[in-house]
């Protein structure tokens, strides 16, 4: 339990010291933790100390593993500060225990520089100036600037012109409200998470191999499996409760439980690994196909083949598809804004020779070495191919080609590499061992990261060791709600929440009757994403772009370009943060936003648990939520302002729909306010203060609070008297119920600790797919009369022509009810490897003590210390043969520039000579000003762990 507070959070009139209640209290808990009996007196001791603390539930602010924790707040009002955080010994994902980040939940939320009143940038004489210094301004102010520049960005661009950068760390009813706002007011669907950043490779594998999205098992595959692989995952740093589990599970039976590592550098994860396979970056889809080649050529009694026959079809697609990045003929190229040595990569992306390490792989596609393949932009297309066509496109990758390809330190021997492929393909194939194979970033940051998804598919679905108790794939979020809000509620620049998509009528429709809107309104184009919004703002289409919950110009590859654009063009950029990172120095105007505890909320972990929690304290200052900026936005637009005709960049016109809203009661003034967040069916949502969970507990939003925030009328804001948490909750819940992605109650959440969806009768499922333990898998059994143990009932693309691995030879479309897909998915090299001049590859990620972008956590006194700054881990010999040691600066440089760092060669973080890894938590070692911008072109998922550097002295 970690106690924090420096100043005396206990009454003055108490008896007992500081000093004597932090041991007594601690002491306790902690003997009552293992189970010792505690002294009588050492246990009034305690009881006296805490008897004014209020305990309550939360779900963790970190990582998307879910993990439950325990608040303890006292005071009054303003005066109430949480005081204690322990793990929650209810929680089924952690039991109890919390990482370092998670022992300082609250702490995150008291740095000294928390942001606490709006900032706007003015000249001398107070006038809005984009060259202006910063100076505080009251909430009207801040929105009037606001409303008048959206105004001008729909002008100017229409609803293109106004973008929202999301996060994977909205609670589920900010991402819904934004969503709400976004596409049924401005009817603008360029709003997209930094989770496209983080799983969007891990969404598109599931929709092309599943038709629905997130893992079919869960945690407790972990107790329940032989044999944990990773695939580019350091779960010990980044999931390290989950890694305690696995820890657990191998100590339990060490001789049994096999746990093998497939990374591109050592790493803490290895120290547990009975071998790791250390690999050449982007290799891995060769891996993969190895396996299977070894499970189809040498193995093929292996073949569940009755499986295969009821569930499973193969399938294949283009392979010339580009790297997701800026095209010939794009204006920002045109106009010479990207310089010669920056060419030399983008270039690849119209067309590129066939290399020699990549042309066995692709000689089953018709490709040989030198060939020039011409990309066109990435497509989700694909088709039917037969058993033996899959079989072909399998042939190049025995174990003489992929060990040559794929070895990733040069000083390993051939032999010792050759040894540990043969010896993990056996662990996967050995007929009674479970298999679950976990990955995070490794499989996701990737250029071909959809690819490298449905490949690990492939495996397990060969051998059935897929959506069954301790088998499957798992892909391991790596935000703590990049899968309850951003993929759930669907705040991707393409989705609707449930799975729905903006392109497709029928799901327009539907989602435009829930929300009360014309039909008509919803735009159907969504293919404003992360880094096209970021293009778009440096192209001059984007006028008007809001970061919300995160930290985009620092987590954004490339990123000197788009810092650039943002200080430089005729924009305005927003950040609401709660503190001042580098994104809020990057905008125009910062708005202080209320912190997770400081707000009602929920999040949807990596395991499809969702959990709910209650606002713990009052907003530090003038700081409001995410949800109350978007409300209260809604209120200065009406239906006359937004509802009208646009034309879209591709010629497509978006209809006036005003004369449909007039018809259905609104009239021209009526606001987005009165639509969206405030209509009959939100207002039947009561306020009761006596009745749980709304009982003793603040609302700001709902009720005002005791600070009297002047709001963005002018007027103190005394709350919208209903309970809008709870609208947005149960609104949102609709679309899933009855479509396999059924939610509980919001009152229900309030009392577990989180349930696994869908929900079905009150009961929460553990392996979706599986008629054992999915009732939606046992309906559709049923019904299909297939006699199968499984439905991959997902209905996404479950019709496909049919054709080889080079193309479609029948156009006609054939149903693929409740079956699943093998992908043909062949190695290709990354658009820019280690040359001459650019020798090194370079790898960025994150450490142990840091989250994301360390907005928070570099405020946290304890983690500072720890770990203080970026460092530049390489090999000694890598170190030595560039005349450097450790503790001095360096300067890791790409064709996009140079950052300075310390060298260190003896951390946590060991790789081999080919490759230095760099985190990039530090805004002060600014990485992404290295890291290239290309992104797998299916999911455009930027691929942050692999580009071309030099290093040297600073």
């Amino acid at each position: 339990m970690d106690t924090f507070d420096e100043k005396k959070t206990i009454g003055e009139d108490m008896s007992l010291s500081r000093r004597e209640f932090l041991k007594s209290s601690a002491a306790a808990s902690a003997a009552a933790a293992i189970g010792m009996s505690v002294p009588a007196d050492l246990e009034a001791k305690a009881e006296s100390a805490e008897s004014n603390w209020r305990w309550d539930k939360a779900a963790c602010r970190f990582c998307g593993t879910g993990c439950g924790i325990m608040l303890a707040t006292t005071g009054e009002g303003k005066d109430r500060k949480i005081v204690a955080v322990k793990g929650d010994p209810a929680a089924p994902v952690n039991r109890g225990l919390n990482c370092i980040k998670g022992y300082f939940n609250a702490k995150i939320m008291y740095g000294a520089d928390r942001l606490t009143q709006p900032l706007l940038r003015v000249n001398d004489k107070g006038e809005f100036d984009k060259k202006g210094k910063f100076a505080p301004v009251s909430w009207e102010r801040a929105y009037d600037e606001m409303e008048k520049n959206i105004r001008k960005a729909l002008k100017e661009s229409g609803p293109e012109g106004v973008a929202v950068f999301a996060s994977g760390q909205y609670t589920i009813m900010e991402g819904y409200a934004a969503q709400k706002m976004m596409k049924g007011g401005f009817r603008s669907n360029a709003i997209d998470p930094n989770a496209r950043h983080c799983m969007a490779s891990a969404v598109v594998g599931f929709y092309q191999t599943f038709g629905i999205d997130e893992p079919s098992g869960c945690y407790d595959d972990i107790e329940l499996t032989d044999t944990i692989i990773t695939w580019g995952s350091n779960m010990a740093e980044m999931h390290p409760i989950l890694w305690s589990r696995v820890t657990d599970r191998k100590l339990s039976d060490p001789e049994r439980v096999k746990v093998v590592n497939i990374q591109t550098y050592t790493h803490r994860t290895c120290d547990l690994g009975d071998f790791n396979i250390i690999f050449r970056p982007n290799t891995d889809l060769a891996l993969w196909n190895y396996i299977a080649h070894e499970i189809v050529y040498n193995h093929p009694e292996a073949i569940d083949w009755d499986f295969i026959k009821k569930n499973i079809i193969f399938a294949a697609g283009p392979v010339n598809i580009g790297y997701g990045m800026r095209r010939a003929g794009e204006k920002s190229i045109v106009d010479g804004k990207y310089d010669a040595l920056e060419m030399e990569t983008y270039k690849k992306e119209m067309q590129k020779p066939v290399s020699s390490l990549e042309a066995p792989a692709l000689e089953p596609y018709g490709y040989k070495e030198g060939d020039v393949m011409k990309n066109i932009p990435g497509t989700l297309k694909h088709w039917e191919i037969s058993f033996e066509e899959y079989k072909k496109s399998l042939e190049p990758y025995n174990l003489d080609y992929v060990a040559k390809l794929c070895k990733g330190d040069p000083d390993e021997s051939l032999e010792s590499f050759k040894k540990k492929l043969k010896d993990l393909a056996a662990l996967y194939i050995e007929k009674d061992r479970k298999v679950v194979s976990f990955w995070t970033m490794g499989m996701n940051q990737h250029t071909r990261g959809t690819w490298d998804n449905t490949l690990s598919y492939n495996v397990h679905f060969m051998l059935n060791k897929q959506a069954k108790p301790g088998s499957g794939a798992f892909s391991l979020t790596g935000q703590p709600s990049a899968c309850g809000t951003a993929r759930e509620v669907g705040t991707f620049c393409h989705r609707l929440p449930a799975d729905m998509m903006v392109k497709n009528p029928k799901h327009r429709a539907k989602t435009e009757k829930v929300w009360g809107l014309p039909a008509g309104t919803l735009n159907p184009v969504g293919n404003q994403h992360i880094m096209k919004i970021h293009r778009d703002i440096e192209d001059g289409v984007v006028k008007f772009a809001w970061v919300n919950v995160c930290n985009a110009y620092q987590d954004s590859a490339n990123a000197k370009h788009w810092v650039k654009a943002a200080r430089e063009m005729d924009n305005f950029i927003v950040t609401s943060d709660g503190y001042p990172g580098i994104s809020a120095m990057v905008s125009d105007l910062i708005l202080p936003s209320a912190m997770i505890y400081e707000k009602w909320g929920a999040y949807g972990n990596a395991e499809r648990r969702t959990q709910h929690w209650r606002q713990q304290v009052l907003p530090v200052g003038q700081a409001m939520s995410d949800t109350w900026q978007w409300v209260e936005l809604s209120k200065r637009f009406t239906v006359d302002d937004l509802w009208g005709e646009y034309t879209l960049r591709n010629g497509k016109k978006l209809p006036d729909v005003r004369k449909e809203a007039y018809k259905m009661g609104y009239k021209p003034d009526t606001t987005m306010f009165e639509i969206l967040y405030a209509n009959d069916r939100a207002k039947s949502y009561k306020i009761d203060l006596d009745s749980f969970p709304q009982k003793g507990y603040d609302n700001s939003e709902c009720l005002g609070d005791p600070r009297n925030v002047v709001g963005t009328d002018g007027k103190v804001f005394k709350g919208y008297g209903f309970m809008l948490h709870q609208y947005l909750w149960e609104e949102y819940a609709s679309f899933g119920r009855g479509h396999g992605h059924d939610l509980a109650d919001f009152v229900t959440y309030h009392k577990v600790r989180g349930l696994k969806w869908p929900v079905v009768n009150g009961k929460e499922t553990a392996w979706r797919f599986n008629v054992k333990f999915d009732p939606y898998a046992a309906k559709h059994a049923k019904e299909n009369g297939r006699g199968s143990e499984f439905a991959f009932y997902g209905p996404l693309a479950k019709a496909l022509p049919s054709g080889t691995l080079t193309g479609v030879t029948d156009k006609k479309k054939k149903p693929l009810t409740d079956k699943a897909k093998i992908f043909a998915r062949p190695y290709m090299d990354p658009p820019e490897m280690p040359d001459e001049t650019y020798d090194l590859w370079l790898c960025t990620g994150r450490v142990l003590e840091h989250w994301h972008s360390g907005t928070m956590t570099m405020r946290v006194p304890e983690l500072y210390r720890a770990v203080p700054e970026a460092l530049v881990y390489m090999n000694p010999e890598t170190a030595k043969e560039r005349g450097l040691k450790d503790g001095e600066l360096c300067w890791v440089e790409s064709r996009r520039g140079r950052v300075r760092a310390r060298v260190e060669t003896r951390g946590r973080n060991r790789p081999p000579k080919p490759l230095v890894f760099v985190p990039w938590f530090d805004e002060r070692v600014f990485i992404n000003k290295v890291t290239l911008d290309a992104t797998c072109p299916m999911s455009k998922q930027t691929d942050y762990k692999k580009c071309a550097v030099k290093i040297y002295k600073a």
